[in-house]
């Protein structure tokens, strides 16, 4: 994929983002997630507002490419990137509030891990307060997935966190994130 989106980026670069981004095929679409990566001129604020079709695109791979595809930017840019995705946590859709998520992940698969969350998550909550009690699954998963990351390194942050959101909301939803993101840590 990253070498389909650096060959796109050779040959023709930006101009040709549109009609990716709209192909019928999602492999195409997935291109277009590499190929923004690909793309040094664009700040990562270019960069997110681009990527915003493809972490809602309707198929799941594409949304796994998006995040994927421009996580080493987020990585390099943590404070930046906390801040421009913070506003994704209230977006309706909640392809976008689990992007916001899943692109931050301290240990997230099939990418490199993000050493400033590992050793200190904390700079994470911004995004993750207002997903605290959200109602779908995908962004619980996604929550809960983030915070199991952060309690390899810091379990005891982790525990701190959940007993915390569970203080202020007796929601099923953060229950369910509490419980899975807690399910390495021996004592909860």
């Amino acid at each position: 994929m990253a070498t389909a989106g650096y060959l796109l980026y050779q040959h023709g670069g930006l101009e040709q983002f549109d009609t990716l981004l709209t192909h019928p095929s999602d492999t195409v679409r997935g291109w277009a997630a590499y190929l923004l990566a690909s793309l040094p001129e664009l700040s990562l604020g270019e960069q997110l507002e681009r990527i915003r079709p493809l972490a809602d695109d309707k198929h799941f791979s594409v949304r796994e490419w998006a995040w994927i595809a421009i996580r080493p930017p987020v990585a390099a840019n943590l404070d930046e990137a906390v801040e421009l995705l913070t506003p994704w946590t209230t977006e309706e859709s909640p392809n976008l509030r689990r992007f916001a998520s899943e692109i931050t992940r301290p240990r997230g698969v099939w990418c490199a891990h993000i050493k400033e969350l590992k050793e200190n998550p904390k700079r994470g909550l911004p995004l993750l307060n207002p997903l605290s009690s959200d109602s779908h699954r995908y962004v619980q998963d996604s929550v809960a997935n983030w915070l199991n990351d952060a309690g390899k390194s810091n379990p005891g942050w982790v525990l701190k966190v959940c007993r915390g959101w569970q203080r202020k909301s007796r929601s099923k939803a953060t229950a369910r994130i509490c419980k899975r993101a807690c399910r390495n840590i021996t004592t909860m």
